[in-house]
């Protein structure tokens, strides 16, 4: 008797009604990752860290009862304060509280790296797909304006537009980083879908008079987009640091705004006499690119079955 059977012959000797076998599970590339993932740590770590980062910046009150763009809460007869039960991390220059304002900073940061990363996903993405489906004078010309974009300085780039903008906000700050990030997308895409246009689904596909709108959405798109994902993922936090940079430099987001790279350059400069206003937001930021880098390495060796 096979091993699926058994339970069932023995529920039925004892007299109780027999249960047919559980169905085998449905075996796909992303059921697969799912099920590896779930018993990784690294993802587990890194996703219960984002999720905490996620949720500070969409309801911060519920992590500090300070409003920090309130002027009644900075007293410069507090200023530079060490850590104590009144102010957790202690006080900046002008005397707001440090942890109030590193709550309210994961907002602006995290808005910046999120909204680059899908911009950068759907128009480096679809302009991948199309190059690489399409082939001949249309993928050539998305790669040579994609090559004047890679021969642009990313810092140098994005200096550039802000400094023509003028304006310091989280906008200006996702589009001088988007428009210099999609076309890394868009080389990643295009390969992925030069490879899976070969296959033969596709090839049967073609055969059964489907349209290339089907073909390129229905048969390529979701075997190509994979490796867009980990890139995506591991790239939202590299757009968080970008955002830091850019704020530490005075071309970011500006005051009244509040970010961790922007409380990082009012801190520097009496960093020896107050350490607390630099190194808090520096460690959240660090933690927060270092989940992300985190979660699209998981997701990487999950979707790859050589690493698995």
């Amino acid at each position: 008797m096979s091993d699926t059977l058994a339970p069932v012959a023995r529920r039925a000797r004892h007299g109780k009604p027999a249960r047919p076998p559980k169905p085998p599970r449905a075996a796909s590339l992303w059921s697969d990752a799912w099920h590896d993932l779930r018993r990784r740590p690294l993802f587990i770590s890194s996703a219960v860290l984002i999720g905490i980062f996620l949720i500070m910046s969409v309801f911060p009150w519920l992590f500090t009862s300070v409003d920090p763009f309130d002027a009644a809460s900075c007293r410069l007869a507090d200023a530079r304060q060490g850590m104590s039960g009144a102010h957790w991390f202690g006080t900046d220059n002008l005397g707001c509280d440090v942890y109030a304002r590193t709550i309210y900073g994961a907002r602006n940061s995290i808005v910046v790296g999120v909204t680059t990363t899908v911009v950068t996903a759907l128009v480096g993405g679809l302009l991948g797909l199309v190059a690489g489906f399409k082939g001949g004078a249309v993928d050539t010309l998305f790669s040579r304006v994609t090559e004047i974009f890679f021969a642009i300085p990313s810092i140098l780039g994005a200096l550039l537009i802000l400094a023509v903008f003028r304006t310091g906000n989280v906008w200006t700050v996702m589009l001088a980083l988007a428009v210099l990030a999609w076309p890394m997308t868009f080389r990643i895409m295009r390969a992925a879908v030069i490879t899976a246009k070969s296959q033969d689904y596709v090839v049967a596909a073609r055969a059964l008079g489907a349209s290339a709108p089907r073909i390129m959405f229905r048969h390529i798109l979701p075997n190509a987009v994979a490796p867009v994902i980990v890139v995506a993922m591991i790239n939202l936090g590299g757009f968080i640091a970008a955002e830091a940079g850019l704020s530490f430099l005075g071309v970011g987001l500006r005051s009244p705004d509040i970010s961790w790279g922007l409380m990082i350059s009012d801190a520097r400069e009496r960093f020896l006499e107050a350490p607390g206003p630099l190194l808090f937001p520096a460690l959240f930021l660090s933690l927060t690119v270092l989940a992300f880098i985190m979660l699209g390495d998981a997701v990487r060796d999950a979707l790859d079955p050589k690493l698995r």
